[in-house]
């Protein structure tokens, strides 16, 4: 059964704290990167992550080499005229969650949304005919 996992570019044997997120210099990963849950139903894998408090517009879906990304990359703000804080700790950090797809998703047909600070994506199946070789071989 195929499933969908966490895509991370350094193997866990290479990780020393075995179980806590690798953070690498390709992705943009701590502690705080939102929680994911994966369903798979009947007909698709529904991956649900929590993200609230951000703009749909801010979050990048896309799809390369059978690997799904989800990111996010706050805008740098330059307003010196807004208040000064003496404790500011509300704050979005950048983050980016890869998945690698199993060879069941079709993924021309990927829906996403976002309500209530949760971006849904819909990864619907296809069905992966198998192909059965048969070949008589001639024996020199």
């Amino acid at each position: 059964m195929a499933t969908l996992v966490r895509y991370n570019r350094i193997p866990t044997f290479f990780n020393p704290f075995y179980g806590r997120p690798v953070i690498d210099r390709y992705h943009n990963t701590s502690p705080n990167v939102p929680a994911v849950n994966v369903k798979e139903v009947e007909t698709a894998f529904q991956l649900e992550l929590a993200a609230p408090g951000l703009k749909k517009e801010d979050l990048k879906i896309n799809v390369e080499n059978n690997t799904l990304t989800i990111a996010y990359k706050p805008e740098a703000k330059a307003d010196e005229t807004g208040p000064k804080f003496t404790r500011h700790e509300f704050g979005f950090n950048a983050f980016e969650r890869s998945f690698r797809l199993p060879k069941t998703v079709n993924a021309d047909e990927i829906k996403a949304s976002y309500t209530d600070g949760i971006l849904t994506v819909e990864l619907p199946k296809i069905e992966v005919k198998e192909e059965k070789v048969v070949k008589e071989i001639a024996i020199a």
